[in-house]
């Protein structure tokens, strides 16, 4: 961390790298024995112009600390804010490539009500109600770009916790080239999302991309041909040339009756943010059995394990055999800093928990993060020592055949569709993230907290059997279900 003092309310330039022993009480001049002036004044258009206000003090300490949480937030590239309530302090972090991070001192205790009710007041929630659950919305300008911040409050037992989602609506398209590293999964993909007609699912946690994928392939579909119509809760992208909606629950403007409003509008291809109820999963369903491209996102934990979510919400198995073309699972891996990265070579039992054999990997260069400490002067400018720097995608694309459609219809179990799927060459979402390790984009570290699972292992071992029914030492013929060869005991 620079040594250099900052004034009262001076902004860092954008380079300076953010430290945790950092006090924005006191670059900002707020006392901590009191809860400091909270004033109501007109809406803020930008961010920047506010703290440059709150710099020359004509606006109030409180407005200015918020403020300078925000921009930094956006400065560093996070994703989520957290205003966390404790028993002593309030608690400041980001999450940055995924992974929740202080990146303040903790504000004092007697903050926390004049915070909470800057954050709410912003929002245009009800700053007096503190005993149920808020969602609202900022939006704010910053260095040209409008930015939205979806907000969340939560009752808590030291207060009121306050969740913010950055979404940059004007934020540049990244392509499928750049987003999926395998040629293979992207030609697939990129051919599922050229159809006529049908629907492609796309799984995944909250914040693994999702909407980002779909934005891609809509991008390749944009044409002035093509009457392309979106219903997302919010809209997190803007895409020239397109409709995009926005739910409204208020006013009864669901999902389903966005799309329903839509097949009035002669729509080509559709987009739906998310799949989370019966009526909305029918509808799409009909739009896609009725000549339409639907795309949609539905919350599971790999591509398979989606049919039976389906099935869950009520959707019939012929219908969902009939109208799907394929589902894409997916998640975000941190990107190893290529700048500071450390070459290693693993253990065979560390290599064992992945399912290799270190006699296997021996042409595989293996690299693991340079975590140094934010107090190194000497720590990494690229990733300012976390050892990661951006994230890369991991992606699991099962694309439905006649023998998987027919499967479908006859209620075949996840397990049953899995092994179907991976017997067609379905690559999984652990066998992809090892690949990008074999490629210097992650380390083992981050697939293991990420992708290892018992069932992703098991799956990949079934994988990696199938693609070796010849014995590689005495050239036997083996079985599907055999992991090693019973004449010479060479583990396949």
């Amino acid at each position: 961390m620079s040594s250099t003092p900052s004034r009262p309310g001076q902004l860092l330039p954008p380079s300076s790298p953010p430290a945790a022993t950092r006090s924005l009480t006191q670059e900002l001049g707020i006392a901590s024995s009191g809860p400091g002036q909270l004033q109501e004044i007109a809406e803020i258009e930008d961010l920047e112009t506010s703290a440059a206000a709150g710099a020359s003090g004509t606006a109030s300490p409180i407005i200015s600390l918020v403020d300078r949480i925000l921009i930094e937030a956006l400065t560093s590239g996070a994703s989520d804010i957290h205003v966390e309530p404790q028993e002593n302090t309030l608690e400041v972090r980001f999450r940055l490539d995924g992974v929740l991070q202080k990146q303040f001192e903790d504000l004092p205790k007697s903050l926390t009500p004049a915070v909470t009710s800057r954050i709410k007041i912003m929002a245009e929630l009800d700053i007096a109600e503190r005993r149920l659950p808020q969602d609202g919305r900022i939006r704010r300008m910053f260095r040209g770009r409008k930015m939205d911040f979806r907000v969340s409050t939560l009752p808590g037992r030291n207060g009121e916790k306050i969740c913010l989602r950055l979404l940059d609506s004007g934020a540049t398209q990244l392509g499928l080239d750049t987003l999926i590293t395998d040629g293979e999964a992207r030609q697939t993909l990129r051919e599922m999302g050229s159809k006529p007609y049908g629907m492609l699912l796309v799984t995944g946690p909250t914040g693994s991309g999702k909407s980002t994928t779909l934005y891609a392939l809509l991008a390749e579909r944009n044409d002035p041909g093509i009457n392309i119509s979106t219903v997302e809760d919010p809209i997190e992208y803007t895409l020239p040339g397109i409709t995009q909606t926005q739910v409204n629950r208020d006013k009864g403007f669901d999902f389903s009756t966005a799309l329903r409003a839509f097949m009035r509008q002669d729509p080509d291809v559709l987009l739906v943010g998310e799949t989370r109820d019966l009526e909305t999963a029918k509808t799409a369903i009909e739009a896609a059995l009725t000549g339409h491209l639907v795309m949609t996102t539905l919350h599971c934990n790999d591509a398979a394990s989606a049919i039976a979510r389906l099935s869950e919400m009520g959707v019939e198995p012929f219908m969902v055999s009939a109208s799907l073309l394929g589902i894409v699972s997916q998640r975000l891996v941190r990107r190893v800093c290529p700048d500071c990265r450390i070459s290693y070579e693993p253990s065979p039992e560390e290599l064992a928990r992945f399912g290799l054999m270190a006699s296997n990997e021996t042409h595989v260069t293996f690299y693991k993060a340079n975590t140094q400490s934010r107090n190194d002067h000497n720590r990494c400018s690229s990733c300012n020592g976390a050892g990661y720097k951006g994230r890369v995608g991991v992606y699991e694309i099962l694309r439905m055949t006649d023998g998987l459609a027919a499967a479908v219809a006859k209620h075949e179990s996840t397990d049953v569709l899995r092994r179907m799927a991976i017997e067609n060459g379905m690559k999984t979402l652990l066998g992809y993230g090892l690949q990008l390790v074999r490629d210097g984009h992650t380390t083992l570290g981050e697939v293991e907290r990420m992708l290892l699972t018992d069932s992703g292992l098991e799956s990949e071992r079934r994988a990696r059997s199938l693609s070796t029914l010849t014995c590689t030492s005495c050239g036997a013929g083996l079985h599907d279900e055999w992991l090693e060869c019973p004449y010479c005991l060479t583990t396949r």
